[in-house]
């Protein structure tokens, strides 16, 4: 098995997953009571070092904000999801994440358009604590949504079918989209979730059309 190797890197992305995700949750509890956490303190409740957080994070505004962003929207992401009408309904699931993720966009898209300026122009030369490349300098969340929304398919489309469908997703759902739609195309809310809606149910249906035309 070499480095290359399927299993070895789905492994290490599992855990830079992990790493982010304590991070993150150490920011949230700390940042709870009010009170602005240094890093060395989200190290320490993380359980990691100064230098993993900035291999994650490179400020500690960038954390903090992705922390906000996470606690505000999870709880009821996950709750949609969980609902037991459209369990086996990719295209319902889909559509239920994004009708709540618009839901609590007053809040959380300001907190996106913020993250995005810290994002877009990374640092260069960052690696991991392995000598890797960070990768993503946002975090795996709307990936996972995606994924877990789409969870139904998962034993129907082909490995490489299942990944380009949630490539495809992430590029119409999000704060990215929310931003082109409002501020180039200049749609009301309505009007908005009817596009974001349409767009990925499209690729939804796609996806199974183009995968049963190919199994017949």
């Amino acid at each position: 098995m070499t480095s290359d190797d399927p299993v070895r890197r789905g492994g290490r992305e599992a855990q830079r997953r992990r790493t982010r995700k304590a991070i993150v949750e150490a920011a949230v509890r700390l940042s709870a009571g009010g009170v602005t956490p240094s890093i060395d303190e989200i190290a320490a409740a993380a359980d990691v070092s100064r230098r993993t957080v900035y291999v994650y994070f490179p400020s500690l505004d960038h954390l903090l904000i992705d922390a906000t962003a996470g606690a505000l929207d999870e709880p009821p992401v996950e709750e949609a999801l969980t609902d037991p009408a459209i369990a086996d309904d990719p295209a319902a699931r889909v559509d239920a994440l994004i009708r709540t993720l618009l839901k609590y966009s007053p809040q959380s898209l300001p907190l996106g358009r913020r993250l995005i300026r810290l994002t877009v122009d990374p640092p260069t030369g960052v690696t991991g604590d392995t000598g890797e490349p960070s990768g993503p300098r946002r975090g795996p969340r709307r990936i996972e949504w995606l994924e877990q929304a789409c969870e139904p398919l998962r034993g129907t489309l082909s490995q490489e079918e299942f990944r380009r469908l949630i490539s495809a997703l992430t590029i119409v759902v999000g704060w990215e989209a929310q931003i082109a739609l409002r501020d180039v195309r200049g749609l009301d809310p309505e009007a908005e979730q009817e596009a974001i809606t349409w767009a990925a149910r499209a690729l939804v249906e796609t996806a199974i059309r183009e995968h049963e035309a190919g199994n017949p």
